[in-house]
């Protein structure tokens, strides 16, 4: 049994959680520039046991896709290609960046917005993993 990881897939910056090797805890882990993120999964997914990839998929309120779905479905397509042995799933991120806003206004975090940006993406990934394990 290998790894989880979760992508909050966002145009500057993509948030990024994993499971433990038992798929059984969710840590949240450091984000990574879009623009950095395929050599980023290549080393991390190499180096870590990675069996499953679950990408956040964008949907607003009426069920539509975000523009960034086209994005989304070609790091799909390139990560069937390149990283081998691991799958690819997709989880409807929705309300994702809502919850995480509130927990870190229950959890008294301060207010600096670059560093909370940063803190919501991870959160928002750490939720998308949450849910497609069936634990939030």
């Amino acid at each position: 049994m290998g790894r989880i990881l979760a992508i909050d897939y966002g145009e500057r910056r993509c948030g990024l959680a994993a499971t433990d090797p038992l798929q059984l805890i969710v840590t949240g882990l450091e984000g990574v520039p879009t623009a950095d993120l395929r050599a980023w999964l290549e080393n991390y997914c190499a180096r870590e046991g990675v069996d499953l990839l679950v990408i956040g998929l964008p949907v607003h309120r009426d069920g539509s896709y975000t523009h960034l779905k086209t994005d989304i479905d070609e790091l799909a397509v390139w990560a069937g290609s390149n990283l081998k042995g691991i799958d690819v799933a997709f989880a409807d991120e929705r309300n994702t960046s809502v919850l995480a806003v509130e927990a870190l206004v229950k959890a008294g975090v301060p207010r600096n917005r670059r560093q909370q940006k940063m803190r919501i993406d991870e959160i928002s990934a750490v939720i998308i993993l949450q849910r497609y394990l069936g634990h939030f």
